[in-house]
């Protein structure tokens, strides 16, 4: 942060007003661009038959990193269509800059991010991670019993805990060989 003595807007002592309202407004440009990004290429996947599970884009947004799945699996053939398709509908898209696309499938430990992830996981081991704790912890790992009405149910260490979806930081599957 810059402090007054090498603040050029000669804020005095303390933290630069107008250098913090300034790196509000990047992150506010940044989150939108991101939220414009996932819904542009939300649509596209879903007329294609996919499911967009996540997408990565990297610090410098120069890579963005596709997560896809469908009902019967990911193929190679798969992401070869939908990084051509994606490719191409970037390439029209004069906004988005980027030099690498790759497209993968979400693997066995899958991130776990819509309400829809959540229900469909039902009975299944998974990992959370938690923003704010609840009974004492902010780590999870057990069996997802059900969702309803914005609350899971975890069956961990022999008991069930209840978690807001809101509450939750991280969720991925966590299958056991």
């Amino acid at each position: 942060m810059v402090r007054s003595g090498g603040c050029r807007h000669a804020c005095g002592d303390g933290v630069c007003p107008v250098f913090v309202s300034q790196c509000l407004v990047f992150i506010g440009r940044l989150v939108g661009d991101m939220q414009d990004l996932y819904s542009l290429l939300e649509r596209s996947l879903t007329q294609l038959g996919y499911e967009l599970v996540d997408v990565d884009v990297s610090a410098r947004g120069k890579l963005i990193r596709l997560f896809i799945d469908k009902p019967t699996g990911i193929t190679i053939d798969d992401c070869v269509l939908v990084s051509n398709q994606i490719g191409n509908l970037l390439t029209v898209e004069n906004d988005i800059d980027y030099d690498r696309l790759e497209v993968s499938s979400p693997g066995l430990d899958r991130v776990l991010k819509k309400e829809a992830d959540f229900v469909r996981f039902a009975g299944e081991r998974v990992q959370i991670k938690l923003r704010i704790p609840v009974d004492g912890r902010k780590n999870y790992v057990g069996i997802l019993r059900s969702y309803e009405n914005g609350q899971l149910l975890i069956e961990c260490d022999a008991l069930v805990h209840e978690i807001a979806l809101e509450n939750i930081d991280k969720a991925r599957l966590s299958p056991e060989f």
